[in-house]
C-alpha cells in the first residue's frame, strides 16, 4: 500500500502530526495521502499517562476544542504537595512554594487514552486512514538505504514459528516519508537510532517506570480536580521517585508511581514500592471504601534536553516520546509530543508541497524543533534530572529550586549524566534485601491480579516477543551476581526464577501473555540481554479510562 506519509503509533505526536497534515492539506488544496498504525486493538489501548494536560498545543491544533466536545472538562481547581515519611508522617509542602514549573493552575486532568480516542476520530474526519490492531514490525529500506515504509507483523504464527490456520501475511506499507512515533523505547525507534548514528551526540537516555491504577471511590473522599504529588516514602534518599494523585470527574481517582530506572538495588520492585506507597495514611485516606477498576505500567522518558537523539535520517523522522521530549519537571510530555507531531507536520507536508518523492534525509526537522517552544522548556528543565541523579532527594530538591526559582532555568551550566539505566545496578550482595509487606487485597494487591484488571491478552500460541540475545545469561550472570532482578523490576509478574530438583537447577520462565507493553525489561536489565520486539497485532492490555 502506498502513501504520502505513514506514522507509527496512534499517540498523542502520531494523531496530532496526522491532524495537522490534513489540515494543511485542507489549507493548501492538496490531497497527501496520511496513514497510522496501531499496534494496540483500538487507539487508546495501549495508552498510560497520569495525566495533567497542558493544553497549550492542543489549543494550537484545535483552538475551539471545547466547543468541538475533547474529552477535557476537569480543570485543576486545588493542588498539594507532601513529603512523606515513615510511620505515617509527612510534611505539606506550601504550593506558593513550589516551582513555577509544577505549578498547574490552567491545566486539565484527563485521560489521555480518551483523548487519543478523540483525536483519532478528529483524524479520520480530516481524511487520515487509522489501522489498529496491527503492529509495525520491520522497517522498510530502499536500494539506497533510506527507510521507504514499514510493515506489519504476520498474524497467526505458533510459537513453533510455523504458520497455523489462522495465518494472515503482514502488510508493506509503503511512503515517501514515515514518522515513527511509538513512544517511550520504541521497538523500531532503536533500530533507526543505531543504524542512523542518531544518538551519537547526545547523552543516554534515561527512563522511569511509571505504574499506575483507577479507583472508583465514595464521594466524601473525592474532591474534583484535585492534585496531589509526593516525594520520599518509601523511597530512600538516593531512589528518585514521586507520586501522583489526580481526582478525576465521576468520583473516579488516578493514582500512580514514577522510579527511576536508573535506581542500584536490585532487590527493590517497584511494583512493590508502588503498593507500600499506597498505605501511608497521607494516601489511603482517598482510596478507603474504594475499588480499585484498572492497572497499567509504562516506561517514560526523563534524560530531557541533553538526551534528545537527532530526530531525522533518510526517509523520516522520530517525534514525540519516541525521541523523548517529557518536560521532567513539570511531569509532563504530551503536549510537547503534540507540538513535535505538528512541527513534523509542518515540515514534512513543506517538502511534499515542492514535489519531493521522498528519501532524504530532512535535517530541517531539527532546526524547526530548536527554534520551538519544546526546545525552551526543555532547555529551562535540563539540570532537573542530572541534579536528582548526582545528589538524590535532597540535593535534588535544593539544586532545582535554585535553578528553576532564582534563575529560572538559565543556570550558566548544563549537568550531564552519562551512565545508562542498565548499568547503575550493584551487586546483590551489596545490598540490603527489602521485606514488602503481603498486599490486604483492599489498598495494595499482587502483579496477577493486577494484571487481570489491564484486560492484557495475548494469543498465547504464538513466538515470544520478549527475546534473549543470550539464554545463559539471566542465570549465569543476572542470578548470580543481582538476584536476577527482572523478577522484580517487571511490573507484570513476565519474569520468574523456576527452581526444579531441590532448587540446584534454577531456569527463567517467561510469561510473556502477563506482559503489559512497559518496556522497562529492555531497559533495565544489566546486560541488555532483552530486546522487546511486538507480538501480533491487538495484544497487550486494553487500558479504560487511562
Amino acid at each position: 500500500m502506498e502513501f504520502d506519509i505513514v506514522i507509527v503509533g496512534a499517540g498523542p505526536s502520531g494523531l496530532a502530526a496526522a491532524i495537522r497534515l490534513k489540515q494543511l492539506c485542507q489549507e493548501h488544496d492538496k490531497d497527501f495521502t496520511v496513514c497510522v498504525v496501531e499496534k494496540g486493538s483500538e487507539v487508546g489501548a495501549h495508552i498510560l499517562s497520569g495525566a495533567v494536560l497542558e493544553p497549550r498545543a492542543l489549543n494550537e491544533l484545535f483552538p475551539n476544542w471545547k466547543e468541538m466536545g475533547a474529552p477535557v472538562d476537569v480543570p485543576v481547581s486545588d493542588e498539594k504537595f507532601l513529603f512523606l515519611k515513615e510511620n505515617d508522617k509527612h510534611i505539606s509542602w506550601p504550593t506558593q512554594f513550589l516551582i513555577p514549573q509544577q505549578k498547574n493552575h490552567g491545566n486539565y486532568i484527563i485521560s489521555l487514552g480518551n483523548l487519543c480516542r478523540w483525536l483519532a476520530e478528529q483524524a479520520e474526519n480530516l481524511g487520515v486512514e487509522i489501522f489498529p490492531g496491527f503492529a509495525a514490525s520491520e522497517i522498510l529500506y530502499g536500494e539506497d538505504g533510506t527507510v521507504k515504509g514499514i510493515a506489519t507483523g504476520d498474524m497467526g504464527i505458533g510459537r513453533d514459528g510455523e504458520q497455523k490456520p489462522t495465518y494472515q501475511p503482514g502488510y508493506e506499507l509503503h511512503a515517501k516519508y514515515t514518522l515513527f512515533a511509538e513512544g517511550c523505547r520504541g521497538s523500531l525507534g532503536k533500530i533507526l537510532m543505531e543504524k542512523f548514528e542518531l544518538r551519537k551526540d547526545c547523552d543516554p537516555q534515561h527512563y522511569g517506570i511509571g505504574i499506575k491504577e483507577l479507583w472508583d471511590v465514595p464521594a466524601e473522599n473525592h474532591q474534583e480536580g484535585l492534585v496531589v504529588h509526593s516525594a520520599g516514602w518509601p523511597l530512600d534518599k538516593s531512589t528518585y521517585g514521586g507520586s501522583f494523585l489526580y481526582h478525576l470527574n465521576n468520583n473516579q481517582i488516578a493514582i500512580g508511581f514514577v522510579i527511576g530506572l536508573n535506581y542500584q538495588n536490585p532487590h527493590l520492585s517497584p511494583f512493590d514500592e508502588f503498593q507500600r506507597f499506597k498505605t501511608h495514611s497521607a494516601i489511603k485516606k482517598y482510596l478507603e471504601g474504594g475499588k480499585r477498576v484498572s492497572y497499567g505500567a509504562r516506561a517514560l522518558n526523563e534524560g530531557g534536553l541533553q538526551s534528545v537523539p537527532k530526530l531525522s535520517f533518510p526517509g523520516g523522522a522520530l517525534i514525540g516520546c519516541e525521541a523523548g521530549f517529557l518536560n521532567l519537571p513539570k511531569i509532563k510530555g504530551s503536549h510537547t509530543a503534540m507540538k513535535s507531531g505538528m512541527i513534523a507536520a509542518d515540515v514534512f507536508f513543506e517538502k511534499l508541497n515542492t514535489g519531493s518523492q521522498g528519501g532524504e534525509d530532512v535535517t530541517y526537522f531539527q532546526e524547526a524543533y530548536k527554534n520551538s517552544w519544546i526546545y525552551d522548556e526543555l532547555y529551562r528543565a535540563r539540570n532537573t534530572y542530572p541534579a536528582f541523579h548526582k545528589w538524590g532527594l535532597t540535593g535534588g530538591v535544593l539544586f532545582t529550586g535554585i535553578d528553576q526559582i532564582l534563575f529560572r532555568g538559565k543556570l550558566p551550566v548544563t549537568l550531564r549524566v552519562k551512565e545508562p539505566d542498565n548499568e547503575t545496578l550493584k551487586p546483590a550482595a551489596q545490598c540490603e534485601k527489602i521485606e514488602y509487606p503481603k498486599p490486604d487485597g483492599k489498598i495494595s494487591f499482587d502483579k496477577l491480579s493486577s494484571v487481570f484488571i489491564s484486560n492484557t491478552n495475548h494469543e498465547e500460541d504464538q513466538p515470544i516477543h520478549l527475546k534473549l540475545n543470550d539464554v545463559a545469561v539471566p542465570i549465569e550472570h543476572n542470578l548470580a551476581i543481582f538476584a536476577e532482578p527482572a523478577q522484580r523490576y517487571c511490573p507484570a509478574g513476565v519474569y520468574e526464577i523456576i527452581r526444579e530438583d531441590d532448587g540446584d537447577n534454577p531456569r527463567l520462565q517467561i510469561n510473556a501473555q502477563n506482559c503489559v507493553h512497559c518496556k522497562t525489561c529492555d531497559i533495565k536489565d544489566p546486560t541488555q540481554n532483552i530486546n522487546w520486539v511486538t507480538p501480533e497485532g491487538g495484544g497487550g492490555p486494553n487500558y479504560p479510562n487511562m
